[in-house]
């Protein structure tokens, strides 16, 4: 079988008007697609109509779309007044409630419906499109139309080939995504697909870090900002998108890949979501709220301390931290060994300062670490160790910020904040695309796409450099003894290599 997605009179049927089902009303009416509006919940379907007439309104007025391109697009709309109006339509998709029986249901109550040559897409963001087709008499004809929200806005969707699905239906719904003005990426059907599977890393590690009490999670968010470039930080993120929504998919794709490491929850959001933090909508998440504004603790502030001579330990980055004590008038002593009254500065890729300390053989009383890895022209991150006395933290603290750049004073970590999480969001990126889920190009484009990280994961892998990334991992694992920090065969391979992360087999 086959469908041209770009036919003039091409029939969308869509079940669902909710958020993500407007959404997808909205892009497909403007495209050209007569679209067939469908809810269970009576008088749904016509708000719906409604709401998307409402913003393809606002679009003309706003100058975005044209005023006669609005109403054609308004007058592609309809309200079905029951099921088997669906019938005349080429394509159908459902964007009802994650409940994987409940789709099934109504998988087998649409087939009876539409015509064997109709393509059936499910707007499914955590269940599995082999088990939605398995319910079907052709379940060859049922791929996977994941959208993100608001659809509108989030110029990317995901094409899911499960394993019954045939090839026509992945090559239909690509060409209908860029007709709706969206990319598509092609993923296997797996949990999370790529976006979700993607950004695991990113919230998960946060998590851990908290929870080790290696920082709290306005200062974790502060640095991930401002050093890595992330629109927001975990903690924000987790608050924008609820808790009663994230935690339950983190345990979802924790136990579909059946308790893989790098993929635990953390018990924090589990405890908050009992208590019902839950975020933004709530006004108490991680962060309590005044409206929609967050009330963020102060980052604390610079000490009082006096200037101190100090000695910076040959490690790789040694060269950029002489540069900066030196542009902050530090006085920076150059022998073999640090004086008796010198703070030492150890700058480790992967290690904790304690390890560094003891490496180096430098007194861990007075011995203080920095994070140069993303660079100090933005934020500096400074470690301590069990040992560190406070008058050394304190003229750090003071020296680092003396030009007025925000520092942040952490606990003893083997990576710092940003390494640790950055090299857990390469690591996945790189783990799916050995799994062949989706091609290195797919994967980062939709995780810039779908997720607006600064760089997709494997192309922040080369940003960094493959083989200090594995250095990160490789210490994390060494250190903490965890199986999520072990390294994706992709990873250790291209790094051992010299080979950028983007290169695909043959």
């Amino acid at each position: 079988m086959s469908l041209d997605s770009n036919r003039p009179d091409l029939i969308l049927g869509l079940i669902g008007t909710g958020t993500m089902g407007r959404g997808i009303a909205q892009i497909a009416a403007a495209s050209g697609c007569s679209v067939i509006l469908v809810d269970a919940r009576p008088g749904a379907a016509a708000e719906a109509r409604d709401h998307v007439a409402l913003m393809l309104n606002r679009l003309a007025e706003k100058g975005k779309l044209a005023p006669d391109s609005a109403k054609a697009a308004i007058g592609r709309l309809s309200v079905a007044a029951a099921m088997a109006d669906l019938a005349p339509a080429h394509v159908v998709v459902e964007a009802i409630v994650e409940d994987i029986a409940v789709k099934q249901a109504l998988m087998r109550e649409l087939e009876a419906i539409v015509s064997d040559t109709c393509l059936i897409a499910s707007n499914t963001s955590s269940l599995s499109v082999t088990s939605i087709a398995a319910a079907c008499r052709l379940p060859g004809r049922v791929g996977g139309f994941h959208f993100f929200n608001p659809v509108p806005l989030m110029k990317v969707v995901e094409v899911i080939d499960g394993v019954m699905t045939e090839a026509w239906v992945v090559e239909a719904l690509t060409a209908l995504a860029r007709r709706m003005g969206h990319t598509p990426v092609k993923a296997k059907d797996t949990p999370g697909f790529i976006v979700n599977h993607a950004g695991r890393g990113y919230g998960t590690e946060a998590l851990k870090l908290v929870g080790e009490g290696v920082s709290d999670f306005a200062d974790v968010d502060r640095v991930l900002r401002d050093a890595a470039g992330f629109r927001m930080g975990p903690f924000e993120l987790l608050d924008l998108t609820a808790l009663d929504v994230s935690h339950p998919v983190m345990e979802s794709i924790y136990d579909q890949f059946y308790q893989e490491p790098r993929f635990r929850p953390s018990p924090i959001t589990r405890q908050r979501l009992t208590a019902g933090l839950l975020g933004r909508k709530t006004k108490r998440g991680f962060y309590a709220y005044d409206g929609d504004k967050a009330v963020v603790p102060p980052p604390a502030p610079v000490p009082a301390a006096p200037a101190v001579a100090v000695w910076i330990a040959p490690d790789a980055a040694r060269d950029d931290l002489v540069s900066l004590v030196d542009g902050l008038g530090g006085t920076v002593e150059t022998a073999q060994r640090p004086s008796a009254e010198a703070l030492c500065l150890v700058a480790p890729l992967g290690e904790d300062c304690t390890s560094a300390a003891l490496r180096h053989g430098l007194d861990p009383r007075r011995t203080v670490a920095v994070d140069t890895v993303f660079g100090l022209d933005s934020h500096r991150t400074v470690m301590t160790n069990p040992v560190t006395e406070a008058r050394w933290r304190d003229a750090a603290h003071a020296l680092l910020a003396s030009d007025g750049k925000p520092v942040t004073v952490i606990h003893d970590s083997p990576g710092f904040l940003v390494q640790r999480v950055v090299a857990a969001i390469v690591n996945i990126g790189c783990d799916i695309a050995q799994q062949r889920i989706a091609t290195p190009d797919d994967i980062d484009r939709a995780v810039t796409l779908g997720l607006g990280y600064p760089f997709g994961p494997l192309a922040w892998g080369d940003k960094i450099g493959a083989a200090r990334v594995l250095d990160v991992l490789e210490a994390m694992l060494e250190m903490t003894g965890d199986p999520r920090y072990r390294p994706s065969l992709w990873l250790k391979r291209r790094a051992r290599l010299g080979v950028s992360l983007l290169t695909a087999e043959g």
